[in-house]
Formats: C-alpha cells, structure tokens, sequence
C-alpha cells in the first residue's frame, strides 16, 4: 500500500481521478504534455498492486513501438516482471493474434507482411493482367484498396457501398484479384494485419471470446488516431468485461488521410452510454508561452472538445520568427541559432533541438547546411533503412525462406544476383505455376513438365535447390548466420565490386543489416526468423529518433510523442501548412490547424517559427505567401502582423556567443534586435558572423592532405574512409564512408574530422 500511496502522490488531483476510475468505459482528454503516459502506467500498476489483477488479464495499446517501449520500461519499474502483459502497437498484437489463429480463415501461420513497395508491385502486375490502364487507375486502387480495409469492408461490401460510381466495377475487381494474389502467396499487406484480425473475429467468434475473456482491462493509448477497423477490434476485445480505458486529444488527431476518424474520441461518451470523462489540462512540458500560442491557434477549430493547456512553469523566451529570402536562407538562420545556442550552453545537446516541416522535401535545404556548419542530424519520415533497394533483396530471401508461397519475394530474389533468367521464363514459369495451382517456388521443382526452353527449367531448379538448401540452413543457424550463407553462397557482394561510393555505402548497409538481426537475436532470445521478419516489417525509421546525439530534421506527422528543448518549424508558408489540397475541404483545413498545434507543443523551452518569401517547388521559383496559422497566431506573438514584420534577431543572433548569466530561455538575455532588411538577412551580416564565429580554417596543406582512401576520425560518426574528395580551400567537401552510418558529405573547413 505504501508504494501505491507514492506513485499517487507523483499525480495532480485530476490525473487520480482516471487511475482509481477502474470499472466500465474511460475516457481521458489528454492535453499535449499532461502527463498521459504516467497516468496510463499507474492506473496499471494500481489495477496490479492494490486490485491484484493478475498482468496476464491487462492489455495496453499504443500506435508506435518506441512509445510500447517507454511504457514497458515505466511498467517493469513500477511493478517488476511484465512478460505476460500485452503492451505493444495495435499492429504487433494483431501479429500476435494471426499468427496463433490465422489457419482458421485460410492463410498459413507462417504469412508473409508486405510492406509498401511488395503491395505496389502486385498491385500493378494484377492492374496490367485485367488489361487496365496502371497510369490511369493505380493510385486509386490503392487508396480504394487500403481505405476499404481500414472501414472494414470486403471487395463485395466495398462494391455495394460504392455501386454505381465512377470506376466502381474497375476498382472492385482489381480489389477481388488483389486480395487473391495475396492469398495465393499466402501474405497480408499492412493493412490486412488489422482487417484480417477483424474477419478472424468476425469468422471465428470463439477466437474473439478467447481474447476478450483473457483481458478484463483494455487500455488504449493515442485513442484520437483510431479508425474504424480499430475502434472495431477495441470494441470486441472489451465485450466481454467492459472495462475500456482510452487516452488521447481530439486536438492532435493528425492522421485523417490514412482512414483515422476523430469521431471516435469525440463521441466515444455516446457510443459507450454512462462512460465516466476526464480532462488532463496541466501541461509539465512547455513555457508558459509556447502554451499560449498553441491555445491561441488551436481555437481556432469548431470540432473539437473545449480545453485549455495551462502550466506552473516560467513564462519562458520570447518566441522567435524568422522571415529567409529563400529556403537557404532560412536553413541557414536555424543552423546558425543551433550554433550560438550551444556555444552560450554547455548543457544543451544536438539531441535537444528538432526542425519540423509539414512535407519531407524541404529537408533538403536543412541537409545542405547543417552539413556545412558540421551539424550532426538525422532526418525522419522519409526514406526507411528496410526500404533500401539492397536491403529488401535480401529480405526477399528470407521471406521466400520463411514462406515458400511468397510469390513476390520469389520473383524478387531470382532476379538479384542476375541469373540469366529473362523475362519470358519467369512469364512462363508463372503461367505454368498458375494452371497447376501451385507457388512459384514448387513450380521450380515440376519444371519438366512446363512448356520451357531446357536452358531456362535448368536455372530454375537449380534456384529451387538453392531455397531448398537456405531453408535447410535456417532450421539451426540463426537470422544473422543465415543473411552472411545466402550472401556467401549467391555471390550477391560480387555486384558491388566496383569501388564506386554508392557500392560501399551499399555493402556497409548490408553489414548493418546482419547487425540488425544479431541485434534482435540478443534482445529476443529464443526467437527465430519469422519473429525478426515481423520486427523488420513493423519497424518505423521513428523509432530511433534521439537514439544518438544529433538533431532531428522530420516531417510534423513523425513528431508526435517527442519533445524537445528548442524546436524549429519551418516552412510555415501557405500552401505547404496548411498544404494547398485541404483549402477548401473545411474537416482537412482542422486537421492541418492540429498539425501546427501539435508542432508547437513538442517545444520545451524555446521555439522558432520560420517561413521564407520564395522558395524552388516543383521545378520553379515560387512568391511564397505566409501561412494562415501564423495570422491566427499573431495575438499570442504579441504583434501585429507576422508578414508584415521585419526578422526579428534576438542577442544571441546579432551578438553571436555571447554568453549570459541566467538560464536557458531567460527573456531578459534576448533582447529585441531589428535586421536592417524587408526580410532576411544582409548578406554583410552573414558574412560577418561566419567570419568571425565559423571554426577555423585549416592551414592549406592540411587540406590538401585529404585524399581518397585515407583514414579519418569524426567526433560524432567515429572512424571512415574518405571515398571522394571535391571542391578546394573553403569549398573543399569529403565524402566518407562510416561503418554503421553509410556515406556522409562533410565540409573539411567546419566538420570535427581528424585525419589518422
């Protein structure tokens, strides 16, 4: 009893409410930074330490695996040994279910998960066989295909819904082949994990029964982001006890475009008669400024829960606005403001600044200079490691390995390395694979028999032999062991021969991989292949966000959960936030206000809102105008008009490193200091302030000692090899491999390298 009275008293009077609040429906409005994440976790550890629920009956879902993650751990601290609690994304328990109950509704239990680019390349070929138009109707049958399975609808409900639109019959027949394809190679895409989960329960009502015995409490996290397929499932897992606990904010419900209904969060009182509500309005994250401005815009929205973020803590710094002459420009300002902010404080880590933007493709000017200032960053919500195009060959053989149905990792992993089977083979291969009703891979093995050169059912037997044999391998070697047998045995490194600087960033990928997969083996014992498999399926390139000390360069959609001392949000240019399509669609414009909303909450201390006059998009340079948002926000930055103001430098910016006495944030360091200039600043001030701030230049010879092939030491990277030199003098840019890391672009004159 003593250690629930602790953890309780670590709660404000509204946080208690909900975690006593044990029986029935809960909702809980959790504002941004009130304390969700403590409130979800004690509420558990109280349903186990003083309710003495047993860990095996609790459920605990959230949407991202760092978050499942950080609740694990907050869990194990607060009641030790949490191995038979369910606590994991939606996604991973759905995994989890399949993989016991699957058989049921006709799939093997060793499936295979596509990812984005396997569903796309099937998509097309079963678009290309009904002799459809790919150009033409691809994207719609995608979009028609995922949104159908998010709203839970089959091909033929989908076709009853929509009969009598445009493109109806088409989209519904590339629906029906599509979901055969799948089948036939015996794999779910990403959304299936969810829909499927759902016909099993549908089908199978005793499978449903099991689980919703099995978990009296459900608790969900993130409740705003939940579409219907699963508010559907939350719904069935709770039937049996009624005990549905929800957390989440209608105001950060950013996820409409990939089926997410905020409905479900504003009506779930209605929908669960009698549910028992609760507001978390206490913010513990953000100055007293930056809560302002997030209310203030925020208002703005008519479908939305009234609340208001309120905090104890200091009113904080002044909000800084920066208006660049171009997207260089602004990049520049921010690197420059990471550069003083760290010099004035020692405690400040690149790890404690972000720079958000609404689309990925304005990274690319953040990139170019946090490179030459030798800025560490990383950048997330784009381009995932398991996405490269040498990583998923390999993972093709190990899906065909896993699943020997996989069609598409077949076709993907008889083509690399180059076997000298050509296109009519395959076509043969798969027409003769179709008539006997069999997997491409068991074709291999009955090719004496199919109408194919000699030459051709040669090479693929052999290929047939060679699974056979890799999956011999697998059965007592591990994931690790097995990726260096089919690289060693395909010969797949001979392709990357050639010392070119895309080959080795290419093979060190592939070293990481391996990596990955010891990893995993170290961090799961007992597991195997198929359990990697679905780690790598469900990794998100976020979940390793501050994971090394650099800044973090993403999109605001891969921001949620995360907070930051000093956050940047860039770009906030009308058409880009909030993007041009949602104009004139009134629920899309809300949405894009809670996008901004979001943003700004993820700032702690100090908080930068940039936008530049023009910028290079789609192909040419563009006026850019000012966004809505900063309008709306111009009470709570206190002028008139944000567009209308000259840049605003604070000291740290036309005093660079001046180091003052008081805290990080103090107002009273950060004097109003006014450019000379209608926008930007002078080129005179730039280039003063490198001149006088930038690190020194090495002396010439030193320079002129970087050549390819040498060994040199990054404070951040560790130890690579200088693949590329270009440029000279000040412009001189190395291109250096790092183990790990892959190629990085470093300017000698500003990055921390020492050549050994």
């Amino acid at each position: 009893m003593e250690k629930i009275d602790a953890l309780l008293k670590r709660l404000n009077p509204e946080q208690i409410k909900p975690v006593l609040d044990t029986e029935g429906a809960v909702l809980v409005i959790a504002g941004a930074g009130s304390g969700k994440t403590r409130v979800l976790t004690t509420r558990i550890a109280y349903l186990i330490l003083e309710k003495h629920v047993s860990p095996s009956r609790i459920m605990a879902i959230t949407f991202t695996n760092k978050a499942a993650g950080e609740m694990k751990e907050r869990l194990m601290k607060l009641v030790g040994d949490t191995e038979d609690m369910w606590v994991s994304t939606i996604h991973s328990m759905c995994v989890r279910i399949l993989r016991r109950d699957i058989d049921k509704i006709g799939f093997d239990k060793n499936f295979t998960i596509y990812d984005e680019t396997d569903k796309d390349k099937v998509l097309k070929r079963v678009v290309e066989e009904l002799k459809y138009n790919a150009d033409a109707i691809m994207k719609s049958a995608k979009i028609c295909i995922s949104n159908s399975k998010n709203d839970c609808m089959s091909p033929e409900e989908f076709l009853e819904e929509n009969r009598g639109l445009k493109l109806s019959s088409e989209l519904y027949e590339i629906y029906k082949a599509y979901e055969n394809e799948l089948r036939k190679s015996n794999a779910l895409d990403f959304d299936d994990l969810l829909f499927k989960t759902y016909e099993l329960f549908e089908a199978c009502p005793d499978v449903a029964d099991f689980y919703s015995n099995k978990f009296v409490y459900v608790h969900i996290d993130e409740f705003q982001d939940t579409n219907k397929v699963q508010f559907a499932l939350a719904a069935r897992l709770a039937a049996r006890h009624g005990n549905i606990f929800v957390v989440g904010d209608d105001d950060q419900s950013i996820y409409g475009w990939r089926g997410a209904k905020i409905e479900n969060i504003l009506s779930f009182d209605e929908i669960y008669g009698g549910a028992k509500v609760y507001k978390l309005e206490q913010n513990y994250r953000s100055t007293k400024k930056i809560l302002q401005l997030a209310n203030c815009i925020i208002a703005h929205n008519t479908g939305r829960r009234e609340k208001n973020l309120w905090t104890e803590n200091s009113d904080g710094a002044k909000i800084e606005t920066f208006i660049g002459t171009d997207e260089n420009n602004e990049a520049t300002y921010t690197a420059m403001q990471i550069k003083n902010l760290m010099a004035r404080y020692p405690e400040l880590s690149y790890r404690d600044f972000a720079v958000f933007m609404r689309v990925n493709a304005l990274s690319r000017a953040y990139e170019q200079e946090f490179t030459k200032y030798g800025i560490p960053y990383r950048v997330f919500g784009g381009f995932r490691f398991f996405e490269r195009k040498e990583i998923k060959d390999i993972l093709a053989y190990l899906k065909i390995i896993n699943n020997p149905r996989d069609d598409e990792s077949f076709l993907r992993s008889i083509a690399v390395p180059r076997r000298g089977i050509g296109d009519k083979t395959l076509r043969e291969l798969r027409e003769f694979a179709a008539a006997k009703g069999v997997s491409l891979l068991q074709a291999t093995a009955e090719t004496d028999a199919a109408p194919i050169a000699a030459a051709g059912r040669l090479k693929l037997f052999s290929f047939g032999k060679l699974i056979e044999s890799f999956g011999m391998y697998a059965e007592n070697h591990s994931p690790a062991e097995l990726i260096d047998y089919i690289i060693e045995s395909t010969g797949f490194n001979d392709q990357f021969a050639e010392k070119t600087e895309e080959n080795i960033s290419k093979l060190y990928n592939l070293s990481e991989l391996k990596n990955s997969a010891e990893q995993f083996v170290k961090d799961n014992p007992g597991t195997g292949l198929a359990e990697y498999l679905n780690s790598v399926t469900l990794s998100s390139d976020i979940d390793d966000i501050n994971s090394d000390d650099a800044v973090t360069v993403a999109t605001i959609h891969a921001s949620k959960g995360l907070e930051y001392k000093c956050v940047f949000i860039a770009g906030l240019d009308e058409d880009i936030i909030p993007i041009a399509r949602s104009l004139s669609e009134p629920d899309e414009l809300e949405e894009e206000r809670r996008l901004m909303y979001v943003a700004v909450t993820r700032a702690r201390e100090r908080l930068y809102l940039t936008r530049a006059n023009s910028r290079y998009m789609y192909g040419k340079r563009s006026y850019m105008r000012q966004s809505r948002f900063m309008k709306e926000a111009a009470p709570a930055l206190g002028i008139k008009d944000y567009g209308e103001r000259r840049s605003a430098y604070s000291a740290d910016t036309a005093f660079p490193y001046r180091r003052g006495g008081g805290a990080l944030g103090r107002d009273d360091d950060f004097p109003d200091y006014e450019s000379g200039g209608s926008g930007g600043y002078s080129s005179s001030y730039a280039t003063g302030f490198l001149a006088a701030n930038a690190p020194k230049k090495a002396e010439s010879p030193q320079f002129g000692r970087y050549k390819t092939g040498i060994k040199v030491k990054h404070a951040k990277f560790g130890e690579g090899t200088v693949i590329e030199v270009k440029g000279e003098g000040d412009n001189l840019i190395v291109n250096v491999a790092f183990q790990g890391v892959g190629i990085k672009a470093l300017s000698v004159k500003y990055a921390p390298m020492e050549i050994l």
